[in-house]
């Protein structure tokens, strides 16, 4: 016995047609916005890498400016001044500090903590408390040529340029200048 087939009709014809190529546009559509993604993806990277790095912040060394694991964008170099916040590399990590002084100034601390610049007291309204904190460098201290003196806000816990472990940091370790906070949300910033 020989299975009768059905030969479809018109309507069964076109449906199948509407069918194939919806799937045929669907694919094609789905191809499309995966691709548009990857590049997309390609292009955030290459920026970040490139020009805005994107740091999380790791300890309490910038307290009170900055909290444990909150994201920070960077701005690759620039010339730095006094009061920026700078991401560099130390030991295969990158550290955040505040630059206090530039190549040619002399630093001083006293023993409370109050920074000197050139002589002048430095304004540090970002600070909770001074205090003199880990220092075994020579005060008062020059800083050497193409090198920042950096400290931490959290005074009495950061190591930073006051050690001889860290000591000034080199312009070339700088990744860059901190100008935004981006998360938490609700802490967004330009700093």
């Amino acid at each position: 016995m020989e299975a009768k087939r059905e030969i479809p009709t018109a309507v069964q014809l076109e449906a199948e047609l509407k069918r194939a190529k919806y799937r045929r546009e669907y694919g094609k559509l789905l191809r499309n916005t995966i691709s548009s993604l990857i590049v997309v993806a390609a292009i955030a990277v290459l920026v970040s890498m490139l020009f805005l790095p994107v740091l999380r912040v790791t300890g309490t060394s910038m307290t009170p400016t900055l909290q444990n694991d909150e994201l920070v964008v960077c701005r690759k170099r620039g010339t730095f001044q006094s009061g920026d916040i700078v991401a560099f590399y130390f030991n295969n990590k990158i550290l955040l500090k505040r630059v206090i002084g530039v190549a040619g100034d002399i630093i001083d601390i006293d023993d409370s903590g109050t920074v000197y610049v050139n002589g002048e007291a430095l304004e540090e309204p970002y600070l909770n408390e001074k205090a003199l904190g880990e220092c075994d460098i020579e005060l008062p201290y020059q800083v050497p040529d193409e090198r920042i003196f950096v400290m931490g806000d959290h005074r009495s816990t950061s190591v930073d340029s006051r050690s001889t472990a860290v000591g000034c940091v080199a312009e070339e370790a700088v990744v860059g200048k901190v100008i935004l906070r981006v998360w938490p949300v609700k802490q967004f910033e330009v700093l």
